[in-house]
């Protein structure tokens, strides 16, 4: 309904109607103006009726939903189902075209408006949660593991005769696999324990720098989030490293976005040393289905080539989720789960020492750490080898989710390469131990629960014998 249609449905309706409708109907337009004017997330979040109005809006502007359009091309945006349209809002033709994913494509205005949309709101979230020097970011249709490979190839164009990645040890396997995948040797520089605490190993980093010669080298791969008792690299020391010996900085913040701490870690490497790109889980940060990441970076013509390196057009499903998303809970809605996040993370670590105590155990301290925390399990073990693992399973028939059992002596062979004390990031870690994650979106009741039911584990276990605890798992939840 545009003016002219409002003045046309008064001579059908009362006029003092049809304006108080006309008003209502601008209402939602000034949400839209200011949204494409400022290219930000919108302070306060917007209605459903809002967000869907956009967004049907955004799809009339596409070529397929065209009324007289008669397409006779491969792509044309048909769906066979109607079910399938309706789940992607009629945004058929995907971002991108096929030599650039943040291209404009021509017969899909309304797709490549969300696409440029979704970016720039995406940026002024990565600067209000702490990042407030990055210059240039985009959302990518894979998640964090293949968006790191996408960096590190398109690294090699940049450095040909690079064979290595330095990467400062964690045990989670997409991390690994995406230097594989994109063909480069990692070199694991073992962690260092200070404390409780397994820290970045920056002599190691230097030395094996010098050794096999900084030219070699395609970039060292950094991690802030990760599991306790692993905590954040030292990102600042790395940066200077890399501006020392000109080799590329990427860095893994794949749930680091709600984390103020690991936000700040960034900002403080750039501004000391290098950082060339940081990629991060739109599913861990933004609550949405799987399939996405972020890469930011503060050289906008390294992000852009970035992009470029993608091939083919992409889908546009986590682009319009993380959108959806964003407007619907606004600025300050997202910064009042942030805070909420980091007030729990307070609350499980009382109450996982609380627990810890009770049972002769304690709560590892890694205060480095913002978002994962780690009980000891040394206790149980002295009871029987046995029962750490069993802990595992019985959480999980209970319905605990998110929770790992660490055990001693674990090895796993990941693509050619074996690693000793696997999950535990290092090779001889002191104690098992527990790990429990004050996540985005983690309830007061989903601590309460938690503590509840391993409570009863940790009780089953101390008080029956290995050869019974097979038994156990059939305990119904209570």
């Amino acid at each position: 309904m545009n003016s002219q249609n409002f003045s046309l449905s008064e001579k059908l309706v009362s006029c003092s109607y049809v304006r108080q409708g006309l008003q209502a109907r601008r209402g939602h337009e000034q949400l839209v103006r200011v949204l494409l004017q400022q290219g930000k997330c919108p302070e306060e979040g917007w209605s459903e009726s809002t967000v869907e109005l956009f967004l049907n809006e955004l799809a009339v502007m596409d070529s397929n939903n065209f009324l007289g359009n008669c397409g006779v091309g491969e792509r044309e945006g048909r769906v066979a189902s109607g079910l399938v349209a309706r789940r992607h809002y009629r945004l058929i033709h995907g971002i991108g075209r096929s030599g650039d994913i943040a291209a404009v494509q021509p017969k899909a205005a309304g797709s490549s408006l969300l696409n440029k949309i979704t970016n720039s709101v995406v940026l002024d979230v990565l600067r209000f949660t702490g990042v407030r020097s990055v210059s240039s970011c985009f959302v990518v249709p894979m998640a964090t593991g293949m968006s790191l490979t996408l960096c590190f190839l398109t690294l090699r164009h940049r450095r040909p005769g690079a064979r290595y990645i330095l990467w400062p040890r964690i045990d989670q396997k997409s991390c690994f696999k995406s230097m594989l995948t994109a063909g480069f040797e990692p070199v694991v520089i073992e962690n260092v324990l200070e404390g409780d605490e397994l820290r970045t190993n920056l002599e190691e980093v230097e030395r094996k720098i010098e050794e096999l010669g900084a030219e070699n080298f395609l970039c060292v791969h950094s991690t802030t989030s990760c599991f306790a008792p692993r905590v954040p690299d030292r990102l600042e020391e790395l940066a200077v490293l890399c501006a020392k010996h000109d080799i590329p900085h990427i860095v893994n913040n794949a749930y680091g976005m709600q984390s103020s701490k690991c936000m700040h870690l960034i900002q403080q490497g750039a501004r000391v040393g290098r950082i060339d790109a940081f990629v991060q889980s739109l599913d861990k940060n933004f609550m949405v289905p799987v399939g996405g990441a972020i890469i930011a970076g503060f050289d906008e013509s390294f992000i852009t080539e970035i992009s470029k390196m993608y091939p083919g057009r992409a889908s546009a499903s986590p682009s319009l989720d993380v959108l959806i998303t964003l407007l619907t809970l606004g600025a300050n809605g997202y910064k009042k789960l942030l805070a909420e996040r980091k007030e729990l993370y307070g609350h499980l670590a009382q109450e996982l020492s609380a627990l810890a105590e009770r049972h002769g155990e304690r709560l590892l301290h890694t205060p480095h750490n913002p978002i994962s925390l780690a009980m000891s399990l040394t206790r149980l073990q002295t009871h029987s080898a046995a029962a750490v693992t069993q802990l595992g399973s019985m959480l999980f028939t209970r319905q605990v989710s998110g929770a790992r059992v660490v055990p001693l002596g674990v090895e796993q062979t990941v693509s050619g390469h074996t690693f000793r004390g696997f999950m535990s990031h290092t090779d001889a870690y002191p104690c098992p131990y527990l790990n429990a994650a004050s996540a985005i979106g983690i309830t007061r009741d989903d601590i309460t629960l938690c503590i509840k039911r391993l409570d009863k584990c940790l009780k089953s276990l101390s008080k029956e014998a290995p050869a019974e605890k097979s038994e156990l798992d059939k305990t119904p939840i209570r």
